[in-house]
């Protein structure tokens, strides 16, 4: 009967290191190496981080050259979110609120803030999630709640522009994942439009995912483990964080992009949120696409699928 007992309390003992651990590793803010040292998910850290792409290049030089003004708005629970304004002459009310990946900065997304900038015309918002870049918080999100603090940038821009203004809002990786979340709130009239580009359909879907692909474990009781973690550090469990549940409430079109090549995010993770969403939707699959690459790969298609589909539900004003 001891032995029993003891036998339990080490596992209970064990899991619970566990959740601490992974939490430590996935949620709680601070560097992650482990991305660049997992074989599978290694990149050329100084030329293309997995939640940025191309961006890392030809972005990093067009947002040295810009002029920027900072923006700041505090969130709902009192955390301080900086946010980087670029204007167009051009945008006639029409603004790009652009939402980097995991890890990853605000201007890290320089390359497609210059598509909406200097290819289609718009303003373009920059905002470093909470847990990044100059952005207050402990955490990362992963969207869940970043959603809320998007809904609040989408405001400052209305405030910005006035009350005719066109929004966009356009995420890679967890970004993407991000303006999925944001998608199934109740959004202004000025959003017009969503491009999500190689999104996860839920926290707990995609660790669990990366639980087997980088530890070789299942996800029972790890899972769990670091979710209970979550709930009390961070104020949110994984299996609330589901893109796939906000986009079946969301009513705005939406273009999904994903890379075929993509083993980051599972490619496969494309078809399921595509099938659940129930407004006006596009799909793009860019062939030989790793994580976040798929505007690298596929340049002219990325601009001219984003452009055409944008354009569709905005327009310059006089």
């Amino acid at each position: 009967m001891i032995i029993a007992v003891l036998a339990v309390a080490v596992c209970a003992g064990g899991v619970t290191y566990a959740g601490l651990y992974f939490y430590k590793v996935a949620i709680f803010r601070a560097p992650k190496m482990f991305i660049a040292s997992t074989p599978k998910a290694k990149v050329k850290m100084k030329e293309e981080p997995p939640t940025a792409g191309a961006s890392w290049g030809e972005g990093q030089q067009w947002i040295a050259a810009q002029q920027i003004r900072e923006l700041e708005l505090t969130s709902d629970d009192g955390l301080k979110l900086r946010g980087y304004w670029i204007p167009s002459e051009r945008a006639g009310g029409r603004t790009a609120i652009i939402a980097h990946g995991y890890s990853g900065k605000a201007k890290d997304m320089g390359a497609y803030a210059k598509l909406y900038h200097d290819k289609l015309g718009f303003n373009v918002l920059l905002p470093d999630a909470r847990g990044h870049g100059q952005s207050e918080g402990s955490y990362i999100g992963f969207g869940w709640h970043e959603r809320l603090d998007y809904v609040k940038w989408i405001r400052r821009v209305v405030e910005e522009t006035g009350d005719d203004a066109q929004i966009v809002l356009h995420g890679v990786s967890m970004g993407g994942a991000t303006v999925l979340m944001t998608s199934g709130e109740e959004l202004p009239p000025q959003v017009k439009a969503i491009v999500s580009d190689c999104a996860y359909t839920s926290v707990a879907a995609e660790l669990s995912y990366q639980l087997k692909r980088m530890y070789r474990l299942p996800a029972f009781p790890f899972l769990q483990a670091a979710s209970l973690v979550s709930r009390i550090k961070a104020g949110y469990s994984f299996r609330e964080a589901s893109a796939l549940r906000q986009v079946r409430r969301s009513k705005v079109p939406i273009l999904f992009i994903h890379g075929d090549a993509d083993t980051f995010v599972p490619y496969f993770m494309l078809d399921q949120l595509y099938e659940a969403s129930r407004g006006p939707k596009e799909r793009m699959a860019v062939r030989g696409a790793g994580h976040g690459l798929a505007y690298g790969t596929d340049k002219a298609g990325y601009i001219g699928q984003v452009g055409e589909f944008v354009a569709r539900y905005t327009k310059q004003s006089p």
